[in-house]
Formats: structure tokens, sequence, C-alpha cells
């Protein structure tokens, strides 16, 4: 019997499975703040900072009590974190570990020739020289082993050893030790994870297992493609066959879309109706959501659940931007509702908001004007600066 989902009861099993429903006020010290991470599975690292760095913002906008050197403590220090790399660049928890070593062979495989071709002779040597380097020798920048007659460029220019640094990394011999200025500090995996972290490799049959589970988990429902694009570590064909192997633990869901279109089909797992009467009702406050955070990754899943369409425009020649070189999703209580650009200046000391959109058939009203005023100060305080600053025309207004 196929499970009917209403499209409220289908955002907010979403935002609880993605941490976005437990009150963004209670006490989260390092142990919670691990199990945060683990529940929601990975949290994407990226280097632009406009306001504040992608990892830190998701983090904060789930629980406002965060603080940053717990989570360098995770990674740096206790090794219950590591980064790598799921659909991008991604800070995620270590005891699972033990199954992206089937990504690093998948990787070693296709990479090695390509990289081969690419770079030409000597290429092996420099796989040998930069492994024996940091084995010897310790952590490594990858400035630190560039030659003096080595120009810089994009990663088409990369010198041997960059190359190496990056192939040893992405098929799991090296980790990333740290960061300094968030440029990557490369050391053995051996070294930087806990002896515990380094569990006996598991079989095909148990990883493909583990990937659709704890994906079907953290998303609540779910097609065979959402599946296997969770983690990006299996294929489309892999999550298939693996549903239609657990029929039995699984029950067929149409979920309602937010345009009222065709309800999607999916899949939830079995004695899903039963906790039905247990969704959380999120916190009905304004929240910042960073453009990497993982409620809105998956693009089409977004709009279809919550009628609101987003792409992040940095890539986009700004004369045909349709609202801002890096602009920030706004949630309140189980809507997106709009979207604000904005940046901190440092040194001015300010979160500067140069506009603000309001989505159709969402009211800018005095009591919505509040909420955000709250939350922006919230995030100026976490951010690092003192007051909120509303440029010229940030409601949309001639200037």
């Amino acid at each position: 019997m196929t499970i009917l989902l209403s499209n409220a009861q289908a955002r907010r099993i979403f935002l609880a499975r993605q941490g976005l429903s437990a009150p963004p006020g209670r006490q989260l010290g390092k142990e919670g703040l691990l199990q945060l991470i683990q529940e929601i599975g990975f949290v994407q690292v990226d280097s632009i900072a406009t306001v504040e760095r992608a990892h830190h913002q998701i983090l904060f906008s789930r629980n406002q009590t965060y603080r940053r050197e717990y989570l360098s403590e995770l990674l740096e220090k206790d090794g219950e974190l590591f980064e790598h790399w799921t659909h991008d660049a991604s800070i995620i928890p270590s005891v699972f570990f033990r199954y992206w070593k089937h990504r690093f062979r998948r990787k070693e495989a296709s990479m090695l020739e390509r990289w081969r071709r690419w770079q030409g002779e000597g290429f092996d040597r420099a796989f040998e020289e930069t492994y024996e380097r940091i084995a010897s020798g310790g952590p490594v920048l990858s400035r630190e082993l560039k030659g003096d007659d080595h120009k810089s460029g994009g990663w088409w220019n990369w010198h041997p050893n960059k190359t190496a640094l990056e192939y040893l990394w992405h098929t799991g011999k090296l980790a990333i030790a740290r960061r300094e200025n968030f440029q990557k500090v490369y050391d053995l995996s051996e070294r930087v994870l806990p002896p515990h972290h380094h569990a006996p490799d598991v079989g095909h049959d148990v990883f493909v297992d583990w990937a659709c589970r704890s994906a079907l988990e953290r998303l609540g429902f779910a097609t065979h493609g959402e599946i296997a694009a969770f983690w990006a570590l299996i294929s489309p064909e892999e999550a298939k066959d693996w549903v239609e192997a657990h029929r039995d633990e699984l029950r067929p869901v149409s979920v309602e879309t937010a345009d009222g279109g065709k309800p999607r089909a999916s899949y939830a797992f079995a004695g899903f109706p039963d906790n039905l009467g247990d969704i959380p009702e999120p916190p009905n406050r304004l929240r910042v959501l960073s453009p990497f955070d993982p409620l809105i990754r998956d693009r089409n899943r977004t709009e279809r659940l919550f009628g609101y369409f987003y792409r992040i425009e940095v890539f986009v020649p700004e004369p045909k931007r349709r609202y801002g070189y890096y602009v920030f999703p706004l949630l309140e209580g189980d809507r997106l509702v709009g979207r604000i650009d904005m940046k901190a200046d440092r040194k001015a000391g300010t979160l500067d908001v140069r506009r603000v959109w309001w989505e159709p058939k969402v009211r800018a009203s005095a009591g919505r004007q509040e909420k955000l005023e709250a939350e922006l100060a919230r995030l100026a305080k976490f951010t690092g600066v003192e007051t909120v600053r509303y440029l010229d025309g940030w409601r949309g207004d001639e200037v």
C-alpha cells in the first residue's frame, strides 16, 4: 500500500532529518556537535567567506551555541572527523572512513592512467617522492613541495608534486591534517585518523547496503536516484538494485509537491506511517542558510518540496545575475521564504545588507522584519562584526 505524504509533512520530515527542527538555542558541546554531523551525514567545505565559511554557517544555522574550536578539535586533534569528497569537499564523520575506502579504490583505477597521460614522464616518480617526503618528514603544504622554477596557475598548471598530493589524497593514502589560512596540510592517513577508524575493509555488498541505508535514513524518503546522490559514492544503478533487493524493508511513498503537480513516487523504510505523528515542528524563527546547506544541495528536490528555485551565481557574469554573487536562502519555520545578499565588512565592523527578496506570496510584514533583524544580529555576532548595516535600496526600492 502506497503512503501519501502531504507536502507539509514531507517538508517537516526532511527538515527534521537534516537537523533543522531541534531548538537552535540548546547547548551544544563537542560531543553534541559530533553527533549532529553524524546525523546530518556531512558538512560541505567551501573557501568563500563573504559572511562566514560554509561549514561554520551550516552548523551555526542549526545551533547558535556552535563553537568553531570544537570543530577544529574534532578534525585536527581527535581525528573524529575527516575531510574528503561527497558531491564536493566535505567534513565527514571518521566512523564512515571504512566505507570511503571503496571510493578510494574506484578513484585509483579511474584517475591513475588519466593523470599519467596528462602529466607525462616523471609522474610516477613524483608520486613516490611526495609520499616518501611526507612519510619521513611529516605534514606538508602544497607550496612546500613546489619547484623553484614552477610558475603558478590553475589546476591545469599544477606542479607534479601538487598533482601527486591530490592523487594521494583522493585515493586515501594521505589525509588533511589541518588547514592553514584554508590551505590543506597533508599527512599520512594513518597518522591523521586514530587506529580505531582504520577498521577492516567491508565487502562491496556491505558497502552498497550502508550507502543506501544511511542515505535513506537522512533523507526520510527518496527515489533511488536521490539515494545514490546523497553520498555520491555509488551509482544510480547500484541504488536501484538495492531498492529492488530490499522491497520487504521498504514502503512506497507518494510525496505531494509544492506546486500541486503530480506526486513524486519515492521509498521509505517500513514503519514509516507510525512515525508521522512524531514529526517535530521546526522553530518558527527566521534563519539564514548557507548556499551550500545540505537541505538545498539537491536543487530539484528543493523545488519539489519547497517551491523554491535556487542557484549559486558566483560564476555567472554580473549583468546576467538574477540576484547576486553569493545570496543566502532564508528559512522560516518549514518554508523557504526569501533570500538575502549581504557581506561582512570586517574593517568597518558591519554586516552589510545589500538586498532582500521575499518569495511570491510572502509578505514583508513588520513581524517578519523583526525576525530577520534578530537573525542578522545573531549572525553578525557569530561572524565577529558589531552591527548590521542596511545599504540604500536593500528593499528593492530605487535609490
